[in-house]
């Protein structure tokens, strides 16, 4: 195979249809745009917009609460992460930390992500030593049946006594 025999695959690229060249290519006149006014113009952004009307995104009530300060943690699972020892992606006899898991590729950490939790869904075979910012009450079980320890870096909320 050469360079100059390289071809799209058959239906890759669609044909651009030209518009407003006569009645006969069926998207003549008005180019398929209806009749006059606002929107037959070109540069019309209407979303939402019921000519003056209180649109219905500001009629409808708002719903619920938004928390601004809420801390999101990307998921980790037992099972990718004993994935990930068995095939040599992360060194079992080394601690292990949330920069040594992004590194890896098992997640992902940037503005939003406050760190990283460790979920109990999968198991471990392995002993590992691991920080982490959050991990549930059963992934912390597994890890110390398995023989290793966890260090979890944000403490659990107290529960709030009933009043």
């Amino acid at each position: 195979m050469k360079l100059n025999e390289l071809r799209d695959n058959a239906g890759a690229r669609l044909k651009f249809k030209r518009v407003g060249r006569g009645i006969g290519s069926g998207k003549g006149k008005t180019s398929g745009r209806g009749v006059k006014g606002q929107k037959a113009r070109t540069g019309v952004s209407l979303n939402g917009f019921e000519g003056g009307q209180l649109p219905i995104y500001r009629r409808l009530p708002k719903r619920g609460f938004v928390n601004l300060f809420r801390k999101a943690y990307a998921p980790l699972n037992l099972k990718a992460l004993n994935a990930a020892l068995e095939s040599g992606r992360l060194p079992a006899d080394q601690p292990i930390d949330e920069a040594v898991l992004e590194a890896a590729g098992l997640v992902r950490t940037g503005a939003k992500i406050a760190g990283v939790r460790l979920l109990a869904h999968g198991e471990i075979s392995r002993a590992v030593t691991i920080t982490v910012s959050g991990a549930s009450a059963a992934a912390k079980a597994a890890i110390e049946a398995a023989g290793g320890t966890i260090t979890v870096l944000v403490p659990a909320k107290e529960a709030a006594p009933a009043a």
